[in-house]
């Protein structure tokens, strides 16, 4: 279905096609009609299918019909990452629409809270923040909310397990009792029923490839011990010399550091973002990566959910995310929308039984591709293992004493395959 065939306002459409955008995606075409109908909405689906303009979109024709000149939206993120994207995105569908927005989000300095009273006092139309910053002005009371006809919470399974709950409650208590309220999720765990009996009315649902990773995205998985993981990924990296933008998540700020480290050393153009940086300096980071400045971005989940970077041509997990959920949205970092892309786990002992939950999750098998040989042997795959929290074989002269994870040396690896998982197949 086209945008034009959804019934958008001539303006919004003129900037979808200067955009570029021309036919709606799954997402889209069924949560825009049911938005622009008035109604609740409890919406899951998958990181990369458009969510972001499926709300804001519906949004932006009706302050187009009708301009507000009081706070008229409030869409709630749960990182200040997500909400600077979202405000991007208002900026570029609102550019032939006189509709403004402004993020409210924690980490800047003292002209950045300014900015923001400023928003919130003269009434700007969309608001988009994080729920932590949005209290410390509510708690000031110089913002009037009587007006706001729209509540958006994206993200919101992120938002609760980053403990909002009492937060997200707080807030909606300044908001009008009659609203929309629309709130979009990439998985729909029980908390998500319960909050969603608290803040919507007789919602209307949708529900895409719940925790399924894209269809472009190609897995493989590497079996190693932590001594070998920053050779292996120096070799991946150098094996790709066509792929242009490369993010490795890890688990830990600390490990951020220890891999541009090593990366450097080879001269790479690597750099990092974790809450170790100042605001400006992430944004700073983010923003050359997404202009290819940089090549490599390694992260910490902090990424991992809401960021639009185009054209990523490679994920590297380079360890395995403690949340099966978070797998899916890291490796949906490439392969947006119909796009494709490459999506490569770094495997240790220690790490194998949550990444058979992953399995189980995503519902397949990811390939176990053999390290190169001059890495030497790997160890073996074994959930069991692990599951006893540990034991096994020892971890072989590679893994430094590390336990778990069955006999040392090579063994059934499974999978297959070519030593960068499968690195030819470029996007489009």
């Amino acid at each position: 279905m086209t945008f034009e065939e959804l019934g958008l306002e001539e303006s919004l459409l003129e900037a979808l096609d200067y955009m570029g955008f021309k036919e709606a995606t799954p997402i889209q075409e069924q949560a825009i009609p049911m938005i622009l109908a008035e109604n609740d909405m409890l919406a899951c689906a998958q990181t990369g299918t458009g969510k972001t303009a499926a709300f804001i979109l519906p949004i932006l024709n009706k302050l187009a019909a009708k301009p507000s000149k009081h706070i008229n939206t409030l869409v709630i993120a749960p990182t200040r990452e997500l909400a600077l994207q979202i405000d991007q995105q208002i900026q570029a569908f609102a550019y032939f629409v006189n509709v403004s927005s402004c993020p409210v989000y924690g980490g800047g300095d003292g002209s950045d809270f300014e900015t923001q009273k400023r928003a919130l006092v003269s009434g700007t139309e969309v608001i988009v923040a994080t729920p932590g910053k949005l209290i410390s002005h509510l708690n000031m009371g110089y913002a009037n909310w009587d007006h706001v006809e729209h509540l958006i919470l994206d993200e919101a399974d992120r938002m609760l397990d980053m403990g909002f709950f009492d937060d997200l409650m707080k807030i909606v208590g300044f908001l009008p009792k009659k609203r929309q309220n629309l709130m979009f999720s990439a998985t729909m765990p029980p908390k998500i029923r319960k909050l969603a009996k608290s803040i919507l009315h007789e919602p209307k649902e949708i529900s895409l490839s719940i925790s399924k990773p894209a269809a472009g995205v190609l897995q493989a998985a590497y079996l190693a011990y932590d001594s070998q993981k920053a050779q292996l990924i120096r070799g991946l990296i150098a094996d790709k010399p066509s792929y242009t933008s490369i993010i490795i998540f890890t688990s830990t700020k600390k490990k951020v550091s220890e891999i541009v480290r090593a990366l450097k050393g080879n001269g790479y153009n690597v750099q990092a973002v974790s809450s170790d940086l100042q605001q400006k300096e992430r944004e700073d980071a983010v923003r050359k990566f997404r202009s290819h400045e940089t090549r490599v971005l390694v992260a910490t989940d902090v990424l991992s959910r809401g960021i639009d970077i185009k054209n990523i041509n490679l994920v590297i997990n380079y360890d395995v995310p403690n949340d099966a959920e978070d797998y899916v949205h890291r490796i949906g970092r490439t392969a947006r929308a119909d796009s494709t892309g490459v999506a490569l786990t770094v495997i240790n002992p220690d790490d194998m039984y949550k990444f058979s939950k992953i399995e189980e999750l995503i519902e397949m098998e990811v390939p176990k591709v053999p390290l190169p040989k001059e890495l030497g042997d790997g160890p073996e795959w074994s959930t069991k293992q692990v599951r006893r929290g540990g034991g096994g074989g020892r971890g072989g002269r590679h893994g430094g004493g590390n336990r778990g994870g069955g006999n040392r040396g090579g063994g059934n690896r499974g999978g297959g395959g070519n030593r960068s998982g499968g690195g030819g197949n470029k996007r489009r």
